[in-house]
């Protein structure tokens, strides 16, 4: 009996530290310390936690300025040439008194580009003669400037005025532009006052249209008393020819003052086309 009840006893004892094993485990605090710790993702208010790194702001961009404004550089002036001459424009003076009315037949035939008829006739041309003259005062009975001027205007090529300008290429530069900017035809006292061209076109570097200053460097002129010229001034031009500077200044010279008069000044004498109002 003695080694049952031992036996037993062992059992007993077995089964109570197999319950205690079972049991859960408890901590100091009375907390079950078996069970999982939840762990909390917000910040913790804890003296002397470092505070979580803020988002730096992104920086602004330094504005770029704008390269400087080049400005485009001036126009070159390139040659430039304008002609109103056509074949049969041309009229020669049936006289050697007519200068003046044959040029108001070749202005006449530079400007209509209609096809309606070029002046030619003799008759024709003395009656311009006639009119010129009886509109011309102190002319030695013939026709100047002024006369030819005003029947240039009255026979509907006008408005033409009389103009004089003291320094040759100022008058060329004037006498161009004159054509550019009307489309007609130019006329020049020649000979100091003694006789009439008609310049139809010229040649420059530079566009009267687009430069202010600009350098002519051709004439084109029609010399009514072709082919005879003059013992004292040279030879006629042929028609249409394109004289230098140089060249025409040998004929085209200042008016001589004493050879009719005017309120004009001394210079190099145009008849020249105004533009219409």
């Amino acid at each position: 009996m003695t080694g049952a009840r031992l036996r037993l006893l062992a059992w007993l004892v077995a089964l109570a530290g197999f319950l205690a094993a079972c049991a859960p485990a408890v901590g100091l605090d009375g907390t079950v310390t078996g069970q999982p710790v939840p762990v909390s993702s917000a910040p913790s208010g804890a003296a002397g936690a470092a505070p979580a790194p803020q988002q730096a702001a992104a920086p602004t961009p330094t504005p770029v300025p704008a390269p400087p404004q080049v400005p485009a550089p001036p126009p070159v002036p390139q040659p430039f040439a304008l002609n109103l001459y056509r074949e049969g424009d041309f009229v020669p003076q049936y006289t050697f008194d007519w200068c003046v009315a044959a040029s108001i037949q070749i202005a006449h035939n530079l400007i209509d580009d209609t096809g309606g008829g070029t002046w030619t006739e003799s008759g024709h041309q003395g009656e311009l003669w006639e009119m010129a003259r009886a509109r011309s005062s102190n002319s030695f009975n013939g026709a100047n400037p002024l006369g030819w001027a005003q029947v240039l205007t009255e026979v509907g090529m006008g408005p033409y005025a009389v103009v004089s300008v003291p320094d040759y290429q100022d008058a060329l530069r004037t006498a161009a532009r004159a054509i550019s900017e009307t489309g007609r035809p130019v006329g020049l006292v020649m000979w100091s006052g003694r006789h009439a061209w008609v310049m139809s076109g010229f040649e420059s570097l530079g566009d009267p249209a687009q430069f202010q200053e600009f350098l002519v460097t051709g004439i084109r002129v029609q010399d009514p008393l072709y082919p005879h010229g003059s013992g004292q001034w040279g030879p006629s031009p042929e028609p249409n020819s394109l004289l230098s500077p140089e060249q025409l200044a040998t004929q085209f010279v200042v008016r001589e003052p004493r050879r009719w008069s005017s309120e004009l000044p001394a210079g190099y004498l145009l008849v020249l086309p105004v533009a219409r109002g």
